[in-house]
This record gives C-alpha cells, structure tokens and sequence, in this order.
C-alpha cells in the first residue's frame, strides 16, 4: 500500500511539495496570517538551526507545551527534521505533571507559549538537569525568546538522515491509574495514517481546507497537520476554548471543507441557539472521535447541515483512527469497519475469537502501532503483543461488519476526548470529610459518556445539591479541568465482592 525509503524523515513531505510547485500555495490560516508552504519550509529549517544551536542532537527529547498555533507545527517539524523527538504535552496541565514530563522524557529543551510559561519556568526550576526553556514571548533571564531564535537563523536545512524505523516523535497517554505513558512513533507511522485514513477515508486533496484542534493528541495532530500537509492542503488553527461560537465563527470566516471534532462540541453546536445565524455551506464532510457519536447527533446534523459525520475509533498507539465509518459505508450508531490497511480482531477472555454480534476485546494490527511505551516495558507486553496490539475496549461486530462499542475492558473512560481513570478520582473524593466510600464508573448523559460518583456519605452529611456541587468543585480544584464527576449518586452501600471488591460493573449503565 505504501513504500518509503530506508532513509526517511517526515518532514521531507515539505520539500516535495516546493519540488511540485506549491510553494506559494497557503498551509496555514493562522488568524489573519496566511502561511504559505514555501514560508512553512522556511520557518521549519530556521527552528531546525536553532534547536542545533542551543544543543539539541539525534533522539535528544524537546518537550512542547504549546496550543495549536503555528509556532506548534514549527517547533514539532523542526525538531523531526533534526533527528530530535518532539514530544507534545497538554498544556493545561499543572507544574507537577510537566516536572513529571520532564524526568520522564530527559528532555533539556522545553518549547511554550509565553502564557504557559510560569509553569513551564516553575517545573523546570526543581529539574536536576539543566534545561533550556523557549518561549513564544519576549527573552527573559532563563528563557530564550523563540522569534529572536529563528530570527538569526536562515538558509535550507537539509533533513536528517533518519531510517524509517526511527523515533519520530511521543504522546503521551493516560494510563488506568493516572500516570501518564509515553507513546512512541516512528518515522513511517505518519505516512502510513495519511494514506489509510487521510486518503483512502476522508478522501483528502489539495484544494481542501481542514479546521480540527488539539495538536497535541494524536487525533488533532493527524486532522490538523499530517492529513493536509500531505497533500498540499490548508489547515486553520485556532487558539482557545472550544465554544459553539468560536468555532461556528471560525467555520463561516474561513470556509474549511473539513470538519473534525468530538461528540461532544457536535453537540454543543447543535443546542447552541445562534446557529442558526452561521453558514456551514463549505462543510462537505465531518469527522468525530474520542467517543462514540449518538445516532441522534448524527441525524440532527445532517438535517440541519447537510453534512455527514464520519464517527470512527483510534487510539494514541495506532496514532490514528482505524475503524471507522466511511461515505459509501456508514451506519449511526456504528464506529463503522476497518480502515484498510488494518485488521481488527475481536477475542473472548480465553483468547478466542468471538463470533458476529457477540462482545469481546478489540485487538488491532496496523503498520502505525507504536513498537513500544517509553520506559514501561511490563505494559509494553501486556498491550504491543507481536503484531496486535490491545486497545482496552471492547466492541461487536454484526453481519455487516459495523463495529459497535461496548465500553472499556479496564475502568478508563473516555470524556471529551479525554482519558479519565476513575481510581484518581475516587482517591481524591475520598479526601474529603463528607466521603465513607465512593466508586467512579462511566455513564451516559444524553448519549454522552459522562462520569458518575456513587457515594457512601460519611456520619452527619446527607447527599444534598450543595453536597454535589462542592464535591465537584473539590475535584475541579486538585485534579485536571475535566476529571470531575458529572453526575453523583447517594446510596447506603456499595456492591462487594465476598473479598470486599467493588463490583463497579453494577454502577455502570445496563
């Protein structure tokens, strides 16, 4: 389906293009900068010299934390051309968990956007190694100013003589007990998702223009940058909440062809009541993730758009989607079939295959799978076995060959795209005085998947409204924005085991 050379390194991709004559066509509509190819090149080879100049080699780590801006696809490019491992983090996160990135990746050089920089700076500061800091701001004491940096650079930068099978880059994924695990990609991997879900699904071509966030999963990384840098095409990033308005907003002011977000902000957009007032007309197609798209959504979309939404299945590991739904073959409801180029394989708990309409353990194979987790060989076992790799979900498959989701194998949940483990937010609840025991489980609000508590209160306090929305503060306030409960259950008692174990599966949704 797809053959490189030995000697491969992505962001040769940009060079193809210029050798094809698209150098003044537009790569990035970035507010009200228009970034052509020829310019992107340019910016890619100046943060390549100057990634070389502050001391970044071959394999040496550079941790992003930055929002979806150009200054991301720069900074994640240059460092590829190099040799070096971009290595993208959500930036919303607190200074612990970069200082955590930090030890675990042994990265010396961070990239951030100036407003993330006081935790950037704060992380950095109990780091036992030296570690240069770059910021998209103004040169400070200690920190680099990134545009000065490119500034002194110029001239082409030729790629670095990497294999194929090369480390190109990590993501980071949540783990079943919060703690982050490195993801690592190869050289090919980007290529081959192109050609499987960026051509052969989404149909991609030069004249398309793509709008998807979060650069820093492998959802958004591939809709936003690989997908139309592979083709010539022209992605629009945006800065910022993901509200119904601005993205509405940015749909009708820079007319994208292409549409990729999560159920949740379909949704949102659909209750929104102003939407009526914005043209969607440029949309020909859509494309959902991260969870399960409702049949409903999908429906109330297409009447009042006209366009269809792709849903599918992916998985940091895999570094994009390979099942999904396509626009000859799509079924609400569904994650759709296997995107060519991968074979799905469903399994009972003795290892077997299940038969059509029966549930079982989602395995996958495809040229992309991560060989590895960075410095978690155990799990590298338990999920990398050969050829296959273990997603954690599990599906059925009817006699057309749908995929249908059925929920996780462990206890993570996935909520806006991200992933949530429930043991972190039952330790946490447990903190508070009002809380005996407490089980965290999945739910569904209006088709959504959604965290419940089911809590045991502790002598003296009684489930109450005021309970509930303190309890949640409680959560918002020590752990990520998202890891709250949505919805919180008072019960007398918890199911158990005759050993005393949760049974959390009797929470869970029937």
């Amino acid at each position: 389906m797809l053959t490189l050379p030995e000697r491969y390194n992505v962001t040769s991709m940009l060079d193809a293009h210029l050798a094809d004559g698209r150098a003044e066509r537009i790569a990035i509509y970035w507010g009200d900068e228009k970034i052509k190819y020829g310019e992107l090149l340019d910016r890619v080879c100046r943060m390549g010299r100057a990634l070389l100049r502050v001391g970044v080699r071959r394999e040496h780590r550079v941790l992003l934390v930055l929002g979806d801006s150009p200054s991301f696809v720069v900074a994640f490019l240059g460092a590829i051309r190099i040799g070096a491992i971009p290595v993208p983090v959500n930036p919303l996160y607190k200074v612990a968990d970069f200082r955590f990135f930090l030890q675990d990746s042994d990265a010396e050089v961070v990239i951030t956007d100036e407003v993330f920089l006081p935790k950037v700076v704060a992380a950095v500061s109990g780091s036992p190694v030296s570690v240069s800091v770059i910021s998209t701001g103004h040169a400070e004491p200690g920190v680099l100013s990134m545009a000065e940096l490119l500034h002194a650079e110029s001239g082409e930068l030729p790629v670095a003589a990497t294999h194929r099978d090369d480390m190109a880059f990590w993501l980071y994924s949540s783990g079943s007990t919060g703690r982050p695990k490195a993801v690592v990609h190869l050289q090919h991997d980007i290529p081959w998702t192109c050609e499987t879900v960026g051509r052969q699904v989404l149909q991609l071509r030069e004249e398309d223009i793509v709008f998807a966030r979060v650069l820093f999963h492998a959802y958004g990384l591939g809709n936003a940058l690989s997908f139309p840098l592979s083709v010539g095409a022209a992605a629009v990033l945006h800065a910022g909440p993901a509200t119904p308005h601005s993205l509405l907003q940015t749909i009708e002011r820079f007319r994208p062809t292409l549409f990729c977000s999560v159920p949740t902000l379909f949704n949102a957009i659909l209750n929104d009541p102003t939407t009526a007032r914005y043209d969607l007309s440029s949309l020909r197609l859509c494309l959902s993730a991260a969870e399960a798209l409702p049949a409903h959504t999908f429906w109330r979309w297409k009447e009042r758009f006209g366009s269809t939404i792709l849903d599918g299945i992916g998985s940091t590991e895999l570094l994009h989607m390979f099942c999904c739904n396509t626009l000859t073959e799509h079924r609400p409801g569904s994650s759709g079939k296997a995107v060519p180029g991968y074979e799905l394989r469903l399994l009972n708990q003795e290892g077997q295959p299940v038969a059509p309409g029966e549930v079982g353990d989602l395995l996958v194979r495809g040229e992309s799978a991560a060989p590895y987790y960075w410095r978690q060989h155990e799990r590298s076992k338990k999920t990398m076995l050969g050829e296959w790799v273990v997603t954690g979900d599990r599906y059925r498959v009817d006699a057309d060959g749908f995929y249908f989701y059925e929920g996780r194998s462990d206890d993570l949940v996935k909520v806006g795209g991200e992933w949530v483990s429930p043991i972190e937010i039952e330790n946490t609840l447990l903190e508070h005085p009002a809380i005996d025991e407490v089980a965290v489980v999945g739910t569904h609000v209006d088709g959504l998947q959604r965290i419940k508590a089911v809590v045991v209160a502790a002598a003296g306090y009684h489930g109450s409204e005021s309970l509930t929305a303190a309890l949640q503060e409680f959560c918002k306030v020590r752990l990520q924005r998202y890891q709250f409960p949505h919805v919180i259950a008072f019960v007398d008692s918890l199911p158990k085991t005759q050993s005393g174990k949760i049974q959390r599966f009797l929470l869970r949704d029937s």
